[in-house]
């Protein structure tokens, strides 16, 4: 048996061994590599940070546990970034998952860095509702017809953010962190278009491929799984060093680097396969 024959014959466990290495490598051996935030990413960023002080944000945080490894990095930077620029941030899920997604993510950045931030005058979580995109044809109308309380159960007439809120249509910006139905799309559907409200999402790998038509027409940015929330961590790790300092903040760039790795012994498999093909067709023939 000649060696392309061998080779051509190869234990597939072989090949299951070295992607075993090129993940578990770089998670054993930490190894962050450079990042920088492409025009999609970019844009979001720019347009949060250029805000005036004080401007309403929703961020709806339709994902749960299941996704929160890919999608975790985008609601933390996005509520860092908003906290930092003073804004009023108003939480709410379309998923049952959400509503911990939202108090997760509170605890971490709010409650650590942001002490000053007060509840009801400067951050609410609204929580979670059934119903669907049903839920976003109410709130665009009258959204104290369906929220009456807030997560906590806190009348919403007493609070501060929500006391005179008749709709969300007075958002100045979404920001969706979505990982499929319902989420962005219907978002883009329901709200962000027919009440031209400015809008960006977050979302998972799966999902971003079917929402970039969307841009920029109906969203002007969009971040696409880690690759996504490491662009938009390094866009704030250039503008602002602090961000950078804690690990939980950089969860996206840490994951990059068992992604590149595995990809790149992805390709350098495909190309040596090819290349033994090749050699072994030319053998062949003579």
């Amino acid at each position: 048996m000649s060696v392309t024959q061998a080779l051509l014959k190869m234990d597939r466990r072989i090949i299951f061994l070295f992607m075993t290495l090129a993940v578990l490598l770089p998670i054993l051996i930490p190894k962050q590599f450079p990042e920088k935030a492409t025009p999609l990413v970019q844009t979001v960023f720019d347009r949060i940070d250029s805000m005036p002080e004080g401007s309403r944000i929703l961020l709806p945080f339709d994902y749960d546990p299941g996704s929160a490894p890919e999608l975790q990095p985008m609601a933390t930077a996005w509520t860092w970034h908003c906290a930092k620029k003073k804004h009023k941030m108003y939480f709410m899920a379309l998923w049952p998952g959400g509503a911990n997604m939202i108090q997760n993510t509170v605890n971490l950045v709010i409650k650590n860095d942001y002490p000053e931030y007060r509840y009801g005058e400067d951050y609410v979580n609204l929580g979670y509702k059934p119903g669907n995109e049903g839920v976003i044809k109410v709130v665009i109308s009258n959204l104290k017809e369906l929220y009456t309380t807030d997560h906590f159960g806190t009348n919403i007439n007493e609070i501060p953010l929500t006391r005179d809120l008749v709709n969300i249509r007075s958002m100045d910006l979404i920001l969706n962190v979505s990982a499929g139905y319902p989420g962005a799309k219907e978002w883009i559907q329901y709200a962000a278009t027919p009440m031209s409200i400015p809008m960006a999402s977050g979302n998972t790998g799966v999902q971003a491929a079917g929402l970039y038509p969307y841009v920029p027409g109906q969203m002007f940015g969009l971040l696409g799984a880690i690759k996504g929330a490491a662009e938009y961590e390094a866009a704030l790790i250039e503008k602002y060093p602090e961000y950078g300092k804690k690990a939980a903040y950089t969860k996206g760039m840490q994951r990059m680097g068992p992604q590149l790795i595995a990809h790149c012994v992805i390709m350098l498999l495909i190309i040596f396969g090819n290349v033994v093909m090749a050699i072994d067709r030319a053998t062949r023939r003579v």
